[in-house]
């Protein structure tokens, strides 16, 4: 039953693999999404079963670790369940089974990083493949070119040398210095890279600059506005006067904190919560920029690319706290107007469709192709895709059963058949026989071990020659993560409901 209910959900997602791979519409109430990207379905499934909900974990890793091969672990971890089926039907113990999946998995791996070519930043047409590779069959073929021109450019943009020289790092925390925007109106093709940071937000007052060269950037954390009282009170006024008193103690203690920042150098104020708009007023009169209900993650971006610190007392706010950047500037993109934060070490891709779920798929895609550029850039190795990999490391692993001589060579064998599912998946999608497929490449791997499935044609091809590249680490963490769950689950002979401490 525990494999059963894993199955069902690599099954799920298997029609979407490959770039012939189909689309699925997820309803939830009246919001409508269309999308073939596995974590996104798989996440906004209901599932139930507690071993099924393990399938959908190891795609959140792998969306987390790698940002692509979300739908190649999945599925190769159903197939890998599959065949261990099988094997228990013929009296294999589950133990054995789990044990030549990890040898297998450990020597998969190991082989894999020892056929993987090397990459460089300075490898862009390569770079810009691994873009194209990742991008295919998410719905933006018609501007591919153009959105793997902006991919790269991203990615190299915030990219800073190694000691070593031949590798590369990625400034930041992976993907979070490269963010995407979607703006609906207008074509694919006006997708744009922004040297910067995009915030969709615009300046409280009218009164206040537009554009803040060589920018000093405060970054608060806290309410600049008259805080309410923790416990109930009330305030009686009995004259007038005495209201206008207390409307002017609340003027002047929001002029002191505006001032306060003022006296650090700010000329930008960024808060993540409310700014009352009497000091906004203030901020105007001082020639500041101020925007205010900043998302948190924004926030922490900023800090990051702006070396700035953010703080949750403007008591606690000094000079050094202050983030630098080129320039700040308000624009209207759109309908819409957004401020823009340039001359930091960051970069934003701005995505423009005709709809939203265009514009909202485009974004997934690219999120997709900077995750695989990031990854390839960090590790420094890549391979081929079309099922290449795939094929060349099931005919090692079947050398490799081989040396073993108790039942884990059966679960060997099966883990190399079950790498076949990828490229035998690619046919399926692409409307080619299977077998056929498999069985010509399995032909080809004998003088070529880059031999992929073309499924625009459905004959083999030279998978590195046609760039169809992806990053190593994609599908080491994809066998890593789909052997383990496998495993996993293989130890679990029973489903017991347990009662709550509380």
């Amino acid at each position: 039953m525990n494999i059963h209910a894993a199955k069902l959900v690599a099954e799920a997602v298997r029609t979407t693999l490959g770039p012939k791979g189909m689309d699925k519409m997820l309803v939830v109430h009246d919001q409508v999404t269309v999308t073939n990207d596995g974590v996104t379905i798989l996440e906004d499934m209901q599932i139930v079963h507690p071993c099924a909900k393990m399938i959908v974990d190891i795609a959140k890793t792998q969306e987390a670790e790698v940002g692509d091969g979300t739908t190649t672990a999945v599925v190769l971890a159903g197939e890998l369940l599959k065949n261990a089926e099988e094997l228990l039907e013929q009296g294999i113990h589950p133990t054995v089974i789990a044990k030549g999946y990890r040898l297998a998995g450990a020597a998969a791996q190991r082989f894999i990083t020892s056929i993987a070519k090397p990459v460089t930043i300075e490898d862009t047409k390569v770079l810009q493949q691994i873009a194209r590779t990742a991008m295919t069959g998410k719905g933006v073929e018609e501007a591919r070119e153009h959105f793997a021109d902006i991919v790269v450019n991203a990615a190299t943009s915030i990219a800073t040398p190694m000691e070593a020289g031949t590798l590369i790092q990625l400034s930041n925390v992976e993907r979070t210095s490269i963010t995407t925007v979607t703006r609906t109106g207008g074509q694919l093709e006006e997708t744009a890279l922004v040297d910067g940071i995009v915030l969709e937000k615009e300046r409280l007052a009218g009164s206040m600059p537009s554009t803040v060269e060589n920018a000093t950037i405060a970054l608060v954390n806290t309410p600049i506005q008259v805080q309410n009282t923790e416990v109930d009170a009330k305030i009686s006024i009995t004259d007038p006067a005495q209201l206008q008193k207390f409307l002017d103690m609340e003027e002047s203690m929001l002029k002191k904190m505006v001032e306060q920042i003022k006296a650090t150098g700010a000329s930008v104020v960024l808060n993540q919560k409310g700014i009352d708009d009497v000091a906004a007023h203030f901020f105007a009169q001082h020639n500041i920029l101020a925007l205010r209900r900043i998302k948190q993650a924004d926030m922490q971006r900023i800090a990051s690319a702006t070396s700035g610190t953010i703080v949750t007392s403007l008591d606690n706010l000094t000079p050094t706290d202050l983030g630098n950047a080129t320039c700040v500037e308000e624009q209207r993109i759109g309908e819409e107007h957004t401020t823009v934060i340039r001359g930091c070490n960051a970069a934003t891709v701005l995505v423009r469709g005709s709809t939203t779920h265009v514009t909202t798929e485009a974004k997934r895609a690219f999120e997709d192709a900077i995750g695989d550029v990031a990854t390839a850039l960090k590790t420094g190795k890549i391979i081929a895709g079309a099922g290449a990999a795939e094929i060349e490391i099931a005919h090692h692993i079947e050398q490799f059963a081989m040396q073993l001589t108790g039942r884990e060579q059966l679960a060997a064998r099966a883990f190399a058949k079950s790498l076949e599912v990828i490229p035998r998946t690619l046919a399926e999608n692409a409307g080619i026989d299977p077998v056929d497929a498999v069985t010509q490449l399995k032909a080809a791997h004998k003088n070529n071990k880059w031999a992929g499935i073309n499924v625009f044609t459905g004959k083999t091809m030279d998978a590195w020659k046609e760039g169809v590249v992806e990053p190593l680490q994609v599908k080491v963490q994809a066998l890593s993560s789909a052997v383990e769950v496998a495993m996993m689950i293989l130890r679990i002979d029973d489903v017991i409901a347990t009662q709550s401490n509380a």
